[in-house]
């Protein structure tokens, strides 16, 4: 058996490994996520095309004996320099890699994890500033349901009622899901279900009828379609809000890479 294997994969992370070399994280769509030593000093043109955000094809070379693996080629096919760019971009960038390598490359069915990820960096290479952060919730949400943490979104989780139209729902961490005012009132306490008040309950999050159905839309989107559903800044806020309680409570901490 050849101990080179080729994979279709994205670079995620680079860091410095002794003196000369470098250790990648890419997210490959045959094995999930990979860990391999590039080696060369900085001229080394493999080096450069070991650069967070490049993607196509590359070569591991697997030791058995040291259970160790060696980058010995890359055929990069997509270069993304834009998101080098613009802060922004940079920044999403940034956090839509550090979300794959904590949950583990999404733990299975990698080659849809390697497509999301790559179709959205290349609509994030070249995204104005309001669309990049719009494109990482985008990510983050489509991330959450890729695994199988997205709620329900019409109905509550505990009484399973919907609510009246342009009804509000708050999001429960604690039940993975919504719940209309009757059942949010009783879990934060007693309150009496205005929105006001469950609105400052610690752990319940408001979720408006436009961020919904905006949620939901973007369900059946790709990330170069995105632009053409915009949404009034509340509503964003509470979408951004939203995503960001559902991966914390899966990955058991809130991501630095999410705040910008």
């Amino acid at each position: 058996m050849s101990r080179t294997q080729v994979f279709s994969a994205l670079i995620l992370r680079s860091r410095t490994s002794g003196e000369s070399n470098r250790d990648v994280w890419l997210l490959s769509a045959e094995s999930g996520l990979i860990r391999a030593t590039v080696f060369g000093g900085p001229k080394s043109k493999l080096r450069a095309h070991a650069t967070p955000f490049h993607s196509g094809q590359v070569w591991i070379y697997h030791d058995p004996v040291k259970d160790s693996r060696k980058l010995s080629d890359f055929d990069v096919s997509s270069w993304r320099p834009g998101l080098r760019e613009l802060y922004e971009r940079a920044m999403s960038a940034d956090a839509i890699a550090e979300t794959i390598l904590a949950s583990h490359g999404g733990g299975g069915n990698w080659e849809t994890a390697l497509a999301l990820a790559e179709e959205t960096l290349d609509v994030l290479e070249s995204a104005g500033e309001e669309l990049c952060e719009r494109l990482l919730v985008y990510f983050l949400w489509r991330w959450a349901d890729f695994l199988g943490l997205q709620p329900e979104l019409e109905n509550c989780v505990s009484c399973a009622k919907a609510p009246a139209q342009d009804g509000l729902l708050w999001y429960s961490p604690r039940e993975g899901g919504m719940l209309c005012a009757d059942c949010a009132g009783g879990e934060s306490n007693g309150n009496s279900g205005h929105s006001g008040e469950l609105a400052h309950n610690s752990g319940l999050l408001q979720v408006n009828p436009g961020c919904r159905r905006w949620l939901a839309a973007i369900n059946l989107l790709s990330p170069a379609l995105l632009n053409r559903y915009t949404m009034d800044g509340k509503s964003f806020r509470e979408a951004k809000a939203l995503v960001f309680a559902i991966l914390t409570e899966a990955l058991g901490k809130r991501l630095a890479s999410w705040e910008w």
